[in-house]
């Protein structure tokens, strides 16, 4: 084995050198290199960074990978009773050992603002939605089971109705008024940011079962969803017999429909992040290919410059593999510590305020990919041995009587 390892080794030490000493000519020739590189991992980065961007967007409106949702209608006038659907569901989440299971519905309810009372969109939810739907905030919590039992039920508002209400600090306890069915005074504890500066919407949310404990009985032409998030190697199975467990107790007249709302089910999914992905790496391929052609250039004009210090090797008994082998090495070599430059500037350049503002909002930045890295050095390599043939075939033919000629 050292036999085998010890030129290798040899080889690998004589290009350093020589590159040490030449290393303001490569330096020179490098740039382009390291620069391409580093292009060519940021666009593979910043690749991942779109699509979890774009997955997590869409998991605030479809779920996360992957919800199933059921819905519930009645045909030929048939009425839903929404109560007795409810412990329906809950037997049959109980049975499958559902992990994460909320009800959502939306309806407007009037709230007493500064300006007068206003008809506000109001989201009903269980503790589990804002998981499920990746919802963040941008002041106070979420909703916890213990909220139903406050003589002041918790709710959730939009900024702009924040706004509206003079910011009062969370901390202070602020209480927003309802009129109406649901006719009471409710304690604000969370406030969801707004989508962007368009955003005016008041909007109000609250617990599912806080709403079904102050009204008599629910509207009847509100459309309450149920959603179950499982994992997703079992999606495919679990829906079928999720649906026909609920259409076998469900009453004469009540259609159920299941169906999976997250984007991974919908047909084309993540094609945007590929073909972004596929344009953008062939262009800093094509600069990768540029600054392989410069780095010929430049060592095809440097070798002219060392035919007397190749000759004299030749002479003291380098022989013609040593020779194109050590010439070949120098410019893998200094491309892979190229590589590698260029791999920490697209590491330091995708941690920037600037680059991280273009995702507002993602919850979980994806580490920087190891494929990008890999695929950053390994191009950097072929590069600089696709580069180093031509310069070393040059060398090769080299004798030792051109060392008194030049």
């Amino acid at each position: 084995m050292s036999r085998l390892l010890a030129p290798v080794v040899g080889a690998l030490t004589e290009a350093w050198a020589e590159i040490r000493h030449h290393r303001l000519r490569v330096l020179l020739s490098l740039i382009g290199i390291a620069v391409s590189v580093g292009a060519l991992a940021t666009v593979f980065a910043l690749a991942d960074y779109q699509r979890q961007y774009s997955a997590e967007q869409s998991d605030r409106y479809g779920g996360r990978v992957a919800t199933i949702a059921v819905t519930a209608s009645g045909t030929d006038g048939t009425a839903v009773d929404p109560d007795a659907l409810d412990a329906q569901f809950a037997r049959v989440a109980e049975r499958y050992g559902f992990g994460h299971v909320s009800r959502v519905a939306t309806l407007t309810v009037p709230v007493q603002a500064p300006d007068g009372v206003r008809d506000t969109t109001t989201r009903l939810m269980d503790v589990d939605y804002p998981v499920m739907h990746r919802l963040a905030l941008a002041e106070g919590r979420w909703f916890t089971s213990e909220d139903r039992e406050l003589l002041a039920p918790a709710v959730v508002v939009s900024e702009p109705l924040w706004d509206s209400l003079g910011r009062v600090p969370l901390a202070q306890h602020p209480t927003l008024t309802l009129t109406g069915p649901l006719a009471g005074t409710y304690q604000v504890v969370g406030v969801t940011p707004r989508q962007g500066q368009w955003d005016t919407e008041h909007r109000v949310d609250m617990l599912y079962d806080s709403y079904r404990d102050r009204v008599d009985a629910m509207p009847a032409d509100l459309i309450v969803q149920r959603e179950v998030w499982v994992p997703p190697g079992i999606v495919d199975e679990i829906g079928p017999v999720l649906a026909m467990d609920l259409r076998a107790a469900a009453s004469s007249g009540v259609e159920i429909a299941v169906n999976r709302t997250d984007w991974a089910a919908q047909t084309g999914a993540g094609d945007a992040a590929l073909a972004f992905e596929l344009v953008t790496g062939a262009i800093a391929g094509l600069v990768l290919l540029l600054g392989g052609l410069s780095l010929v250039n430049v060592q095809l004009v440097a070798m002219r410059q060392r035919i007397r210090e190749i000759g004299v090797r030749r002479s003291f008994g380098a022989t013609s593999v040593r020779v194109f082998t050590s010439v070949l090495l120098e410019n893998v070599v200094a491309t892979a510590v190229a590589g590698a430059v260029g791999i920490v500037l697209a590491i330091v350049v995708l941690r920037t305020p600037v680059v991280l503002s273009m995702f507002t909002g993602m919850q979980d930045v994806p580490p920087f990919p190891v494929r990008a890295a890999l695929l950053g050095l390994a191009a950097s390599v072929l590069v600089g041995a696709l580069a180093g043939i031509l310069p070393a075939s040059v060398a090769l033919r080299v004798k030792v009587i051109d060392t008194l000629r030049f």
